[in-house]
């Protein structure tokens, strides 16, 4: 039995001695091991997995504009609003109104300018020339309307507008978001808006208001006139929320007016104690 091992064991050497001899060309020379070693044979199952070609049937994604506005006492929150928002393939307007220091702004500025993302992609504005807003007045349509021409100016590849304030904050990621908007159509607006307007009728549509705003350097509230008038006749009154998404033809619209329409629209604004009937007005009347 001994010498039966012995011997197994100086075949099993020899035999792998005669596997490593080789030509002088470098290959093997016994057949059997020529066939082992071929490259196109691996012991490994990963060679014989072939990648499958990517073909992507997703719509690129959109890209949004966003204003993002405040006031004074807004900076950090203008800044917290602005970098939850921020992805590479979006469009930033910010604007401190005129009531917030000169500091708050100039802080603004150097925030953004220093930001080494911001300078990277380069699409991030700060709207350095300050305009006095007025909630509620007719200064507030001006300084989204300023904004607007800013983003179609500078930033012009967008989609969609979005107007939002230093007290809002994102629910869901920009990814997320995006992914949401590629699957709509590009000239979708979105804005809660209806017709019966009820009570505003009387109490907002028919009032004269007065924007300080537009003709002083303090902020003040709007104040009435006590003459009433008439519902306007070149259009249809609508009312709705003042935040809303809309598409980037709606705002060339809005800015360029072909039709004079918003002109019409924009005339008739300052005089009624809203903005909520700016853009509904011009919505309904495009529709």
């Amino acid at each position: 039995m001994t010498l039966l091992l012995g011997l197994t064991k100086i075949c099993s050497l020899f035999l792998l001695f005669l596997a490593t001899l080789t030509s002088p060309e470098g290959t093997p020379i016994l057949p059997f091991y020529r066939s082992i070693t071929a490259a196109s044979y691996s012991v490994f199952v990963e060679s014989k997995l072939r990648p499958l070609p990517v073909v992507s049937s997703l719509p690129p994604p959109p890209s949004l504009a966003y204003l993002v506005s405040g006031s004074k006492g807004d900076s950090a929150a203008v800044t917290r609003v602005l970098l939850a928002l921020y992805h590479p393939n979006n469009r930033y307007v910010v604007h401190l109104d005129l009531e917030s220091s000169p500091e708050e702004r100039s802080d603004l500025v150097r925030f953004v300018e220093g930001h080494a993302l911001f300078k990277r992609f380069g699409n991030v504005r700060v709207i350095k020339k300050a305009n006095l807003v007025t909630y509620r007045g007719p200064t507030m349509v001006a300084n989204t309307l300023h904004a607007a021409a800013i983003l179609l100016r500078e930033l012009g590849d967008w989609d969609w507008f979005i107007n939002l304030s230093a007290s809002d904050y994102p629910l869901v990621t920009q990814d997320d978001l995006l992914h949401m908007f590629s699957y709509l159509p590009r000239d979708l607006n979105f804005i809660d808006h209806t017709s019966d307007i009820g009570w505003k009728d009387h109490q907002r549509a028919r009032p004269i208001i007065v924007d300080p705003g537009l003709y002083m350097n303090k902020k003040q509230d709007v104040f009435w006139i006590t003459q009433r008038r008439s519902r306007p006749t070149t259009f249809k009154l609508f009312t709705g929320s003042a935040w809303m998404t809309l598409s980037k033809s709606f705002i060339d619209y809005c800015i360029w007016g072909w039709d004079n329409l918003p002109r019409t629209v924009l005339m008739d604004s300052p005089k009624v104690k809203s903005f909520l009937f700016y853009i509904q007005q011009y919505i309904r009347s495009c529709f």
